[in-house]
């Protein structure tokens, strides 16, 4: 079974599901509401001093949707466009995974690094390059956000609090994703830094 199907009667809306939820509103919602779920458990999972994996990834991505598809937690076998901007092709993802864990989490996790541009630099990169694989199917933004969010509390900083992306700024920041294609992480440092910044002040 393909993991592109769309759930039968859905009209194309949702994906097919373990819940046979039709309605994208619907999935909105449950996804939504597993995510809390799922993020309150992985704040208690990995301490200060992980270095986090390609594995702890899938995981981040099975524990959370694990309920709603059959494919959480693997590998994408389709290929995937935001408008006319292609992510990595399917075949590709399991080699670049292996080399987003070795270069980029490696040099980037754990994040305790004092300096807060240093932070800021680990995040946008990590987050940036691990959007651009995009290795699942659906809540690549969101997976890539709880990674982030893990690491800021590596480095002492309280959850990220990123709806002025979901939010007015969406365009700068997809903008800011595919300037991490020439490795310019400098947009993303900037949405970044405004992420941390307001996540302090309401904490």
């Amino acid at each position: 079974m393909s993991e592109a199907q769309f759930e039968p009667g859905s009209d194309g809306r949702a994906l097919k599901n373990l819940p046979g939820i039709r309605s994208s509103a619907e999935m909105d919602v449950a996804e939504a509401s597993a995510l809390v779920k799922a993020m309150d458990g992985f704040v208690r999972m990995y301490d200060e001093a992980h270095r986090f994996t390609a594995s702890d990834i899938r995981e981040f991505h099975r524990l959370w949707l694990g309920d709603i598809y059959a494919w959480a937690g693997e590998y994408r076998q389709v290929n995937v466009s935001k408008g006319d901007f292609p992510f990595a092709a399917a075949a590709r993802v399991p080699a670049l995974m292996v080399e987003f864990e070795r270069d980029v989490l490696r040099r980037c996790t754990p994040c305790n690094f004092t300096v807060r541009d240093e932070v800021v630099r680990a995040l946008a990169e990590t987050h940036v390059e691990l959007v651009l694989i995009h290795p699942f199917q659906d809540g690549n933004g969101r997976v890539a956000r709880v990674l982030s969010t893990l690491m800021a509390l590596q480095a002492g900083l309280p959850l990220l609090d990123f709806s002025t992306i979901a939010d007015k700024k969406k365009n700068g920041y997809f903008a800011a994703v595919q300037a991490g294609l020439d490795r310019n992480y400098q947009p993303m440092e900037e949405i970044f830094a405004e992420v941390i910044e307001r996540s302090v002040a309401e904490s």
